[in-house]
């Protein structure tokens, strides 16, 4: 089943730094296939009945931040629902080896979550036949590309999905040119002969770090989100100034990066369900793929304030939908609750995101 919206919204707070009295944490670490540790956080609910096997999720965070934003809050809410999750750093960012810092490899980057089923579907308390994962921004684009050729992952749920490919060849809403394009590859090439030859790596993209009357309302949302104690988070060995940042020499790797490209491979979904007021091309690619398509109206949620209790409501809903066997019917309260899901993915306080960026769940079956 693929849920998608594409709305504009503004909402109240919620806290990314959110910690629950129903989940245990600990700090974990495993090899990924090219034997670079990952760094990540296990949360495992409290009521862990030894003997049992329970569904895990992976959880993946925004491209440039780090588990502590966003991916870590999602993670908690899904243990709270009974799932064990894993919530990982990337390699070359936050706890996960890589060098140097905020380099771009797609390729490592959707290896990791295969990393994460290895290492999930070893533990004794997890059901290896019910993993799934949950990739936020950048990292939906590197979990379709790592279940395409991982069949282990049962089920994926993008939450304001970036294609980080499509977006560094065609810019946001296809605003980059052909010319600008090569530009861009241009000086990312010239600056390679500077960084062989020992000078300091240039960073790219990533967050503002300071606001002025001219800044644009995305880099106003994700200053908010990522410059303020809402969500900023240095991890150790970094600094305030290259959090966000990619390496400018690695950032053209994304235009390599074709994360639907053979999208159809991954198993049949038996139903597409498109809550939108303005689809996508990365999600219509997405429902090509299944095997029915319906598009759905989605009510203005730009006044809509969101609650914990709704927040609550929003998780528990997914998590059903990934417990239920991927069920086809549409229930009554489908487009109320899609609301919701908008509401938490789009709400830069939970997952960085910005109004234009296509929310996506995607659920199939094996």
């Amino acid at each position: 089943m693929i849920l998608g919206t594409n709305t504009s919204v503004a909402q109240g707070d919620a806290d990314n730094f959110y910690k629950s009295n129903s989940v245990n944490t600990e700090k974990v670490s495993f090899s990924n296939q090219y034997k670079m540790k990952v760094g990540a956080r296990l949360f495992l609910p409290k009521e862990l009945e030894e003997g049992r096997k329970y569904p895990a999720v992976i959880v993946g965070h925004p491209m440039g931040a780090v588990k502590e934003q966003s991916a870590g809050l999602y993670a908690t809410k899904l243990a709270e629902c009974g799932f064990v999750t894993l919530a990982l750093d990337l390699s070359f960012w936050g706890e996960s080896d890589g060098e140097p810092r905020n380099a771009v490899l797609p390729d490592v980057y959707s290896e990791d979550f295969s990393a994460a089923v290895d290492f999930l579907g070893t533990r004794p308390f997890v059901d290896r036949e019910r993993i799934g994962v949950v990739g936020i921004c950048g990292s939906g684009s590197f979990a379709i590309s790592a279940a395409k050729i991982d069949p282990r992952l049962k089920a994926i749920a993008t939450v304001s999905m970036y294609d980080m490919g499509a977006a560094s060849r065609n810019g946001l809403k296809h605003a980059l040119s052909p010319e600008q394009r090569k530009r861009i590859i241009a000086q990312a090439a010239e600056q390679r002969y500077a960084e062989f030859l020992g000078g300091e790596p240039l960073y790219t993209g990533g967050t503002v770090h300071e606001l002025t009357a001219e800044s644009t309302p995305i880099e106003r949302e994700f200053y908010e989100f990522y410059r303020t104690p809402r969500g900023e988070f240095t991890p150790d060995g970094a600094t305030p100034r290259t959090t966000t940042h990619p390496t400018l020499t690695s950032n053209v790797k994304f235009m390599n990066f074709y994360p639907f490209a053979d999208i159809e491979t991954i198993s049949p979904v038996e139903s597409s369900v498109s809550i939108s007021r303005g689809s996508g091309d990365s999600e219509m690619e997405l429902a090509s793929a299944t095997r029915s398509s319906v598009v759905l109206p989605m009510a203005d949620t730009t006044a809509t304030t969101l609650s914990p209790a709704r927040l609550r409501l929003t998780m528990r809903w997914a998590t059903l939908l990934m417990r239920s066997g991927f069920a086809t019917e549409v229930p009554p309260n489908f487009a109320t609750t899609t609301d919701m899901l908008g509401m938490v993915a789009n709400n830069p306080r939970v997952s960085g995101s910005i109004s234009h960026f296509c929310i996506l769940l995607v659920l199939y079956s094996p």
